[in-house]
């Protein structure tokens, strides 16, 4: 069986000598409550037909309802995580205005084994962090891709 995978788009921007990060809180009943590791990289699945850039492009329009901004693609490589999902994501920088971020929504049975079906945003929220106080609230598998976003800034190549 092959891995499931995903792909998706790290939006940065350059405050003074500050990096910062535009993450999303995972929206749905599960992570309503959560705040630390709750949060994830605006991304989604994709099949082997979809070229993974494509997918991210798409995600991230899906998930915050705005386009992604123009500019270079850095690639930071893949990272596979705890569930076995290999996640691949780019970098790049550009500005969004959180308060026009408009969630796409996904549908679930709620509560579990009720009948009931409901509407959850994917992301309930969008924020720029700076890159130590988003590492807080990643998830664990996609924090390495904060460390390769840091090197490749600070290795000057951007």
């Amino acid at each position: 069986m092959t891995a499931k995978r995903s792909a998706g788009l790290l939006l940065f921007r350059r405050r003074g000598t500050d990096t910062e990060v535009l993450i999303g809180h995972m929206g749905g009943p599960f992570w309503q409550a959560r705040d630390e590791a709750a949060w994830s990289v605006p991304k989604g699945e994709y099949t082997p037909e979809e070229e993974p850039m494509a997918a991210a492009r798409r995600e991230f329009e899906e998930e915050l309802g705005l386009a992604p901004p123009d500019g270079s693609r850095l690639p930071l490589g893949e990272a596979r995580q705890p569930n076995g999902k290999i996640v691949t994501v780019w970098a790049v920088e550009g500005d969004l205005d959180t308060d026009l971020v408009v969630p796409g929504t996904f549908t679930m049975e709620w509560p579990p084994g009720s009948g009931r079906m409901q509407e959850f945003p994917e992301i309930d929220r969008a924020e720029w962090l700076g890159v130590e106080a988003a590492r807080e609230k990643l998830v664990a598998g996609q924090r390495v891709f904060l460390d390769r976003l840091t090197e490749l800034l600070d290795s000057g190549r951007r």
